[in-house]
């Protein structure tokens, strides 16, 4: 028998629940997808149903309800169970599964105990709470706040009569009348249409009324069976990535810090309450944008790809594919699996080219089919992939984070986990030490290439990618047009560790050469450590680091930890201006236009593309005054890739999620996200911005001013 202790402080399997910065629930963690509730935020719906269907004289008994049990002893259970909800409730928290007959009695009289016990210690509408808190409705909808929303998407508060009446008739059993199990639909309907006119049948001890009038049952039985059913599991739901991300590090927190009884905190069963920086209609948005951008550019990557030898891997031969498909298989969750249960490499072989049923991923639905693991593996290397981040500027506060195309087939994250080559989009951080010398955006540069004397030997000479050369280009237009040579004039002008010098100010942790091909971008960084960088210049100046964390509350709402992310002036309020100034002329003019005239955005952004060799990553980060976010599109290997720059550049890839994201983030009048320009420094400008003034005020400087190797 439980103690009276026990009766009191039930222990409940709690789930933690992360919380968006809107106040929206995007996701728990969780051994049982439980979260309590009060009575108060129970609809009166489900209570009538609950009592008229399984205890009509709930509130008048004392746990026992002597006269229904002894007619269902007389008429042996025909006419309904003796066990009140009391009862109920007594045998699903205290004591486990019944065995013979001696331990069924023996578990009834202590169900009889246990009952009275309940009932001496709590009110009825406590009762009531705790019996639709502890409830399971199957499909991980443990509770009722889980299951108002994985049935009906809604809120314990908000459900309609016929909607409480399906939940109630799962109380008899849950897996017979579950509406969503497959056949099982005419059941789970009958089933609420009993429980509906049981509520005709009893009375309200309130208001001495039915709970139910006939007029209404006629009525509501003949409503159709409505469920508007959502998953609710990891792989599913708002920011999966995001959530999967975050769960290490609060593990981690956990483990570190104590309840007052000195054992660790536990994320699946405490019930914390995790407060993020997310805003749910921005990560919907998001995701709404990668969805819709997407599928179109797989599909023209399946196009350009259609009857080529060794699709989709580009100039790699048979040695190099294989090797890469081995290092694939090495990597998966299957050889993890086989190698810990001491298979050998050529069991190993066997096993992943042995056909067996599967599910595979596509945009336009799971496809269900038999194929051998090994071809799975090809098959998902020919979709690309995507990472997105948003955040604000101000506040490092991030907004939106979508690590991939789909969670359930592809685990990996692409916003802080993985690193790409970034190609052009580094290219503002050279241009803004220019910015902190004293440069100005019109400070004319010859357009001819720049030689590097290496180290090891021999000469580095960058080409535009156009291979066009000769005139005069302001430092604007040449970031415009992202032209490789004026970036290596500037390297050439400040050195490679002044380069380095800057990108850590800026917040980028990421390993970085001291070479002068760092100007091009060939350091590998994440999507994080991009859109934090330029978020600076978006904000005066100052790095704050993005953060994704607020606080974290327990169960009763007590505050356990809140998070304070670290800042750093980077730069002076002036070159930060200069270098929004700067990449500004990227979209006005530049490679990141089609914003204008295919979007049809013309509010100020300051932006830059990226491309990388062979078109093996495609960027773009965007900046607003209030909302700065950045793209990366590619393949899960560097060897997968579009053929051609036109369908593969960054302008192609990441832009239209950036666009597509910012045109339902400009549409919501709720987010009230800043359309003006760009805030100009505190104090006046000291260089001149406006070129064809500084043109004119320095048409007499000697023409060494342009000489690359000055």
């Amino acid at each position: 028998m439980p103690d009276i202790s026990e009766l009191q402080n039930p222990k409940f399997n709690l789930a933690s629940e992360i919380y968006s910065e809107d106040g929206e629930i995007i996701g728990k963690y969780y051994t049982e997808n439980r979260v309590n509730i009060k009575y108060q935020e129970i609809s009166p719906n489900v209570v009538n149903a609950l009592i008229a269907t399984e205890d009509a004289r709930f509130y008048d008994h004392a746990g026992i309800d002597f006269r229904r049990a002894f007619t269902a002893a007389l008429f042996l259970g025909s006419r309904g169970g003796a066990s009140t909800i009391t009862q109920q409730l007594a045998k699903m928290q205290f004591h486990g599964e019944r065995g013979n007959i001696v331990e069924r009695l023996i578990q009834k009289i202590k169900e009889w105990v246990i009952a009275f016990q309940l009932e001496s210690n709590y009110t009825k509408e406590e009762i009531l709470t705790m019996y639709l808190n502890r409830f399971d409705w199957i499909n991980n909808a443990v509770g009722l706040k889980s299951a108002a929303k994985i049935y009906f998407s809604t809120t314990p508060d908000s459900l309609k009569i016929e909607e409480a009446a399906v939940l109630v008739g799962m109380a008899k059993n849950p897996s017979l009348y579950n509406p969503k199990r497959k056949n099982n639909a005419e059941n789970a309907l009958n089933r609420r249409n009993v429980v509906l006119y049981q509520m005709t049948q009893f009375n309200s001890p309130f208001t001495n009324e039915p709970f139910l009038t006939t007029e209404q049952f006629d009525s509501l039985k003949q409503l159709p069976l409505e469920l508007k059913f959502q998953r609710d599991d990891h792989n599913s739901g708002l920011a999966t990535y995001f959530r999967e991300y975050l769960r290490p590090e609060l593990l981690k927190w956990c483990r570190d810090n104590k309840k007052p009884d000195g054992s660790p905190y536990n994320l699946y069963r405490d019930g914390l309450k995790i407060y993020t920086t997310i805003n749910s209609k921005m990560q919907q948005y998001a995701e709404e944008a990668v969805n819709e951008h997407m599928p179109k550019l797989q599909a023209d990557f399946f196009k350009e790809w259609k009857g080529r030898k060794n699709a989709p891997f580009y100039n790699m031969n048979q040695k190099e594919i294989n090797d890469l498909m081995e290092t694939s298989i090495k990597r998966s969750e299957r050889y993890r699996v086989l190698k810990e249960a001491g298979k050998s490499w050529n069991q190993i072989k066997e096993n992943f080219e042995t056909p067996v049923p599967m599910s595979l991923f596509s945009w336009e639905g799971e496809i269900d089919t038999v194929m051998t693991p090994k071809d799975s593996i090809l098959w998902a290397k020919f979709f690309l992939r995507t990472g997105f981040m948003a955040m604000e500027p101000q506040t490092g506060q991030i907004r939106a984070w979508v690590g991939g195309i789909n969670y359930k087939h592809f685990k990996y994250d692409q916003v802080k986990q993985g690193r790409r080559q970034t190609g052009s989009t580094f290219k503002p951080f050279v241009y803004a030490l220019a910015m902190q010398e004293g440069w100005s955006p019109c400070y004319e540069v010859a357009n001819t290439p720049v030689s590097f004397d290496l180290p090891e030997g021999g000469v580095w000479t960058p080409q535009n990618s156009n291979h066009q050369y000769g005139g005069v280009v302001t430092l604007k237009e040449g970031l415009a047009e992202s032209m490789n040579t004026v970036t290596a004039y500037l390297m050439k002008q400040f050195g490679p560790q002044a380069v380095v010098a800057m990108a850590r100010k800026l917040g980028v942790t990421s390993p970085l050469d001291p070479v002068p091909a760092l100007c091009l971008g060939v350091a590998d960084l994440s999507v994080y450590e991009v859109v934090g960088a330029n978020s600076t210049f978006a904000n005066k100046g100052v790095w704050i680091e993005p953060n994704y964390l607020t606080r974290i509350e327990d169960k009763n709402g007590n505050v356990l930890a809140e998070f304070i992310p670290k800042r750093n002036e980077a730069m002076s309020e002036e070159a930060a201006y200069l270098t929004l100034n700067l990449m500004e002329g990227v979209v006005q003019y530049g490679t990141g236009v089609r914003l204008r005239y295919k979007y049809g955005i013309n509010t100020p952004i300051a932006g830059k593309t990226g491309t990388t060799q062979n078109n093996s990553d495609g960027w773009f980060v965007g900046l607003t005054p209030e909302l700065v976010a950045g793209a990366w599109v590619g393949a899960e290997d560097r060897g997968v890739h579009f053929r051609s720059t036109a369908l593969g550049q960054g302008a192609n890839t990441g832009l239209p999620i950036w666009a597509l994201f910012f045109k339902r983030v400009y549409a919501d009048p709720d987010l009230k996200i800043s359309r003006g320009a760009f805030e100009k420094p505190s104090v006046p400008i000291s260089v001149e911005t406006d070129c064809k003034k500084y043109k004119q005020e320095n048409k007499t400087n000697d023409i060494n001013q342009f000489d690359p190797f000055k």
